[in-house]
């Protein structure tokens, strides 16, 4: 199965429509998931409008030896991949010491170790055929230092730096590198962590087009694609303030959202000095 796009978090949100994008435009699909049963809908559903050939592989992407598994299923489905999109990722909203070190430890696994890992297997296949394309879902939280959500701030600035300085090493060999820097976005994640009623409403975008504005960006050669007039700014705000103040702005906001969970978990937190 020949120019494939593999999609890790592929079975809802920006993975999927990002799915329905790559499909449009000609790529066979590859889905990686840890909802089994959601990727086959998913598959089904894509099935129906598409004339592609798709293919769904359940996978805990915080497992250490996911990459490499993914990576064995293409070498034996001879699968080529010409289009990875690390999409895969969770948050972990709350005070750092009161987190679960089970879930930033796997969070961690998935945005970095495991995404870095499928980028380390696949690139030399793409430089050697002189063609490819990596999309990495960062966030704007990559340019911000985040308290409530320091270790995913971090992880996104990780994905963020890397994929700058990867898009300078292989453009000579003809493969795009992207790294994608969405705000909030309409999907699961602030429900998942308990945070689905933030103060700030007017910036959340739909899945649809932030894919859209991803595989657009990302065909065209463009490195760092931040979708929206408000992201831009809040990606620049570092620029123009010290990271100093930009962390208490952060924390007031999120502070102000720990304090309006609804699963049970907020507590009274300290006022930044």
């Amino acid at each position: 199965m020949n120019n494939t796009a593999l999609i890790t978090g592929a079975a809802s949100g920006i993975g999927l429509e990002f799915a329905n994008v790559a499909a449009l435009n000609g790529f066979n699909l590859l889905l990686v998931d840890i909802n089994e049963q959601a990727l086959e809908v998913a598959q089904s559903s894509l099935q129906s409008i598409y004339s592609v050939e798709i293919r769904i592989l359940p996978m805990d992407l915080a497992h250490q030896e996911a990459a490499l598994d993914i990576f064995n299923y293409t070498l034996n489905e001879n699968i080529e991949v010409d289009l990875l999109f690390n999409n895969a990722g969770f948050g972990n909203f709350g005070y750092f010491t009161q987190s679960n070190w089970d879930k930033d430890r796997s969070m961690l696994q998935v945005h970095m170790i495991t995404a870095t890992e499928l980028m380390k297997r696949y690139l030399p296949g793409m430089t050697s055929r002189g063609r490819g394309y990596i999309l990495n879902n960062a966030s704007v939280a990559a340019f911000v230092p985040g308290p409530l959500m320091s270790t995913y701030h971090a992880s996104k600035a990780y994905l963020l730096n890397f994929s700058q300085a990867l898009a300078n090493e292989v453009r000579a060999q003809g493969v795009n590198v992207s790294v994608l820097c969405p705000g909030m976005t309409k999907t699961n994640f602030a429900k998942a962590n308990g945070n689905e009623n933030p103060n700030i409403k007017f910036n959340i975008a739909d899945a649809k087009s932030v894919a859209q504005f991803g595989f657009d960006g990302l065909m065209n050669g463009k490195v760092v694609l931040v979708p929206g007039f408000w992201n831009k700014l809040s990606a620049f705000l570092p620029r123009l303030l010290s990271r100093r103040r930009v962390a208490n702005m952060v924390g007031n906001i999120q502070r102000k959202n720990h304090a309006k969970r609804v699963d049970g978990k907020a507590v009274k937190g300290i006022s930044p000095v």
